[in-house]
């Protein structure tokens, strides 16, 4: 059997699950989620999984081990952004259920349980909270969520309820972590490191820690044809000397991300100087230190420039992720698996969050990059090779045989 193809062409099946045909549109708890369940049930049910929902809405199919045997889990969502991909998230069930079908195939009873597992709600963009399938199985969900609405004031509670789910249940969903052997995701890249050094396939050491910052540059304001350039306190200017040497130091450093990503300016108007600029100040770092290092960096800059103009500046973050590695044990073991197939599958960091991040608080965690063209994630050009994925498939299958407990 082909199993690559065999993804590929389940990935345009459920495609189809899409508010409409630019791309895929899928949020969680509405018709298009019900009829990828359908489709996923499916999937499960080929690879002889028994499958259920649990109450926070993900769709859990679990091969039977020997009695009293620990669990393994692999897992992913099945939502996506507005007019995204089709490989984002609902790949890794993809290839999950696949790897499975495979042992089937194969004849090889594994000597533990395996669930595969499609969350709800990844991406957080129909409700502002996120992760909450992997949370309540962790058991660090926070109920508060629950009043968040939605768009059109519908709250994730009742999202939830009249989607079959039961938000009073979540509490029992907590797993112990000594009957929970670790967690694998598979995911496309989302960047271009693997297209670039011609591999299939990359191994994920860590999720990088993310933090937000606003920064704001306060001057003062003028006609901009009476008020002379040499006493002028533009805060637009600072600005823009704060987010070339943000940049720049960026650059430097190695396995880190900067972005400034937003930017408002007061009075913003054509004919006046800038009195305030307010910005966005993103870092990303697989090394929690490094990450804190940049920031304190930034916050110099922002000094030294708002003194040489003459301006105002503070920074205040506003949101904080800490790093999550992968474990060492299970890198190394779906390192081996890999390495018949995919001999040059390098090491290297996730700068997207995934479920996985979730999912340390539970157990060891591991995660398996899937190369996609031209790096594109997040809108409808997203593209995994078939012989990609079918690399995948049979390197998830070897780890699953090699793995030990």
């Amino acid at each position: 059997m082909n199993w690559g193809q065999c993804a590929q062409d389940r990935l345009s099946d459920i495609a189809r699950c899409s508010v409409d045909t630019t791309g895929v549109t899928r949020f969680p708890f509405t018709p298009q989620h019900e009829a990828a369940l359908d489709v996923i049930r499916l999937w499960m049910s080929q690879a002889g999984l028994k499958v259920h929902m649990d109450a926070a809405g993900t769709l859990i199919g679990r091969k039977e081990g020997p009695k009293g045997a620990p669990t393994f889990l692999i897992g992913s969502h099945q939502d996506s952004v507005r007019n995204g991909g089709r490989y984002d998230g609902i790949m890794g069930v993809v290839l999950g259920c696949l790897a499975l079908e495979k042992l089937v195939a194969d004849g090889i009873e594994l000597p533990f349980s395996v669930e595969i597992l499609a969350f709800a709600d990844e991406e957080g963009v129909r409700f502002p909270t996120a992760l909450m399938g992997p949370r309540a199985l962790a058991g660090t969900f926070d109920h508060a969520v629950f009043a968040m609405t939605d768009s059109g004031g519908v709250s994730l509670r009742d999202a939830l309820a009249g989607f079959g789910g039961d938000p009073d249940r979540f509490t029992s969903l907590a797993r112990e972590p000594a009957k929970t052997l670790g967690y694998l995701e598979a995911h496309i890249e989302q960047g271009p490191v693997l297209e670039a050094q011609d591999s299939a396939l990359g191994l994920v050491t860590g999720i990088c820690g993310i933090e937000r910052n606003t920064v704001t540059f306060t001057g003062d304001t003028g006609h901009a044809g009476t008020v002379p350039m040499d006493s002028r306190r533009d805060a637009l200017v600072a600005a823009s000397d704060f987010i070339s040497a943000i940049h720049d130091a960026a650059k430097k450093v190695t396995d880190l991300r900067a972005t400034i990503g937003a930017l408002s300016l007061h009075p913003n108007v054509v004919n006046a100087i800038p009195r305030a600029v307010e910005l966005t100040l993103e870092i990303r770092a697989l090394n929690d230190a490094v990450r804190d290092d940049f920031a304190r960096l930034a916050r110099s800059l922002g000094d030294n420039i708002s003194g040489g103009r003459r301006v105002g500046f503070s920074m205040e973050r506003t949101y904080e992720q800490p790093a999550v590695p992968c474990n060492g044990d299970l890198i190394d073991v779906l390192s081996a698996a890999t390495g018949a197939i995919c001999p040059t599958a390098p090491r290297l960091p996730s700068g997207a969050t995934h479920d996985a991040s979730a999912m340390a608080d539970l157990c060891p965690i591991s995660m398996l990059f899937v190369r996609c063209k031209d790096g594109v994630s997040h809108k409808p050009e997203e593209f995994a090779a078939s012989d990609d994925m079918d690399a995948a498939i049979q390197s998830i299958a070897a780890f699953l045989v090699a793995l030990e407990f």
